[in-house]
């Protein structure tokens, strides 16, 4: 798990840590110190800690103009016992907010496992983007199916082409575009039902 590194491609054009808006502006992340671990795997020292013992993240681009942030996870999303999205919608999400973002993508192929709670926080999230949504792109088919499980599903766009894309060959707008493509169609094939 120590090379699974956050995606760093972008970075001439945004850093999170540079970022007076972020939650993470002036966070200092080691070069060389595994200062990080889940269970007992260390992990890439570029991964933001937001405050869970198994889920960290890295905001890799946001753009205030428009509304959006790309959001990369790593780790076990852990509703049950360490309250993940708790943690992640009042550490990162709503500041996030404030700033003026209300489209999401959140990026999850390094998401290993989901351990579920209740759907409290992801019902808030939902209903605070009332002019926006959460695109959930590359979960991996187990996590989506224990999402769905418990209805996360009704909160999150995801699955379909989102469950295989390859967003590394976008710049961060054009991915931002085509994400908001498929959701509007999933939008509006839902308003005729």
């Amino acid at each position: 798990m120590h090379t699974l590194e956050p995606f760093y491609n972008w970075r001439h054009l945004y850093i999170t840590s540079e970022d007076e808006r972020s939650p993470f502006y002036g966070y200092e992340n080691s070069e060389v110190m595994f200062t990080h671990q889940i269970y007992d795997h260390v992990i890439h020292p570029q991964w933001d800690d937001m405050g869970s013992e198994t889920l960290f993240l890295k905001i890799i681009f946001a753009d205030y103009e428009v509304g959006y942030c790309i959001i990369e996870l790593m780790g076990e999303w852990n509703d049950c016992l360490h309250n993940d999205v708790m943690m992640l919608k009042r550490d990162v999400v709503d500041p996030l907010l404030e700033a003026g973002i209300q489209k999401f993508i959140l990026i999850g192929e390094n998401v290993l496992n989901f351990h579920s709670g209740d759907d409290c926080y992801y019902e808030e999230w939902f209903d605070d983007v009332a002019d926006g949504w959460i695109a959930a792109l590359n979960f991996r088919p187990h996590v989506v199916r224990e999402m769905n499980d418990i209805h996360i599903d009704q909160y999150l766009v995801q699955g379909g082409e989102l469950a295989e894309f390859s967003w590394r060959t976008y710049a961060p707008g054009q991915l931002y575009e085509k994400i908001s493509s498929v959701v509007q169609r999933r939008l509006n094939a839902f308003d005729f039902e």
